[in-house]
């Protein structure tokens, strides 16, 4: 078994390079690929320097197992034909909603992976640590509604944002005027409640994103809201959670069901600092849930905080999570 990244030298596939360097996953070789742009540099693991490949030269039939993370357009050109020869992880947003297409959580429903011909979808970033939460708590007590506030990252815009929050906030304090590049307004010490493109009725994307992956994955039925929000912070998504159940509910059940949940850890101690924030989530596995809080409103809703790092869980781990369930499967299968 050989492994290889398409987009290798982005955020996501270095990310995705730091798991590999330390996962127990069986392979022989990782292959590293990107645009001409990359092609040519060296990027070290495990104590070889690997060398990019060119996207335009590589035989996608050198490795079993390639995750594409390289955004929607390289997706678009090149995973359906390198499905034919390999199995593709794809991480943008292009394949995500195409039927035949599994859109997969491990914790949440490996057992789509059964469908996949070659083809596998990693969810959006925000939906991820989002339907890790929903998951149990939809088992036991069904969920109807879900309203939810994200706080994203400018990671998840790519490393260009990252640097444009950086110096921003250096010219901010240096009286410096600002200009925005990446974003519609100036990022640094301001949030903008604006990710990816808007729609008719006036939702964007990201929203849009949110609410049809957690159908597709978890329950067409349950109805979903989200307002999504770039924050001036370098890495690890927010959430702000309202979950309203079909019936009653109780809350110390839903705090050991979430404590028990896999991939998920409580931190909800009720004083100063007794939480986690985005800052602490950065570089670890863990999705954490604080803030765990009957909805006074309403007596079949609950409200929690959810941070996660988006390049670790809502991105690079995520996909080498899905290749270990694949793994397993044709292990068990031999």
């Amino acid at each position: 078994m050989n492994f290889a990244i398409i987009g290798a030298s982005g955020n996501v596939g270095r990310k995705t390079i730091e798991i590999l360097e330390k996962s127990s996953l069986p392979f022989n070789k990782l292959f590293l690929v990107a645009s001409s742009k990359s092609a040519g540099k060296k990027i070290k693991f495990r104590n070889e320097n690997l060398v990019i490949e060119n996207l335009e030269n590589y035989d996608f039939s050198k490795a079993g197992i390639t995750f594409f993370a390289a955004g929607s357009k390289i997706a678009k050109e090149w995973a359906i034909r390198a499905a034919k020869k390999t199995i593709v992880i794809d991480n943008s947003s292009y394949f995500r909603m195409q039927k035949d297409v599994p859109l997969v959580v491990p914790e949440v429903n490996s057992e789509d992976l059964k469908k996949h011909n070659n083809l596998i979808s990693n969810p959006n970033c925000s939906t991820i640590q989002m339907v890790l939460t929903l998951k149990p708590l939809h088992d036991k007590y069904k969920i109807k509604r879900v309203i939810v506030s994200t706080y994203q990252a400018v990671s998840g815009a790519g490393k260009a944002s990252m640097d444009e929050l950086f110096d921003q906030t250096k010219n901010i304090l240096e009286g410096k005027k600002i200009k925005p590049i990446n974003f519609t307004k100036r990022i640094a010490f301001n949030l903008i409640p604006h990710i990816d493109d808007f729609g008719e009725d006036g939702y964007t994307k990201e929203e849009l994103k949110m609410k049809n992956e957690t159908k597709k994955i978890l329950d067409p039925k349950i109805n979903v809201s989200a307002t999504c929000v770039r924050v001036p912070v370098k890495t690890g998504h927010s959430e702000s959670i309202n979950i309203e159940f079909e019936r009653d509910y109780d809350l110390e059940n839903v705090i050991n069901i979430l404590k028990k949940s896999s991939g998920c850890k409580v931190v909800d101690e009720h004083n100063d600092g007794g939480y986690i924030t985005p800052f602490e989530a950065e570089g670890e596995h863990t999705t954490y849930i604080s803030r765990i809080r009957k909805d006074n409103s309403n007596l079949k809703a609950i409200n929690l905080w959810v941070v996660s790092d988006n390049l670790l869980k809502g991105a690079a781990l995520n996909t080498v999570q899905i290749a270990e369930c694949l793994i397993k499967k044709l292990k068990a299968n031999l």
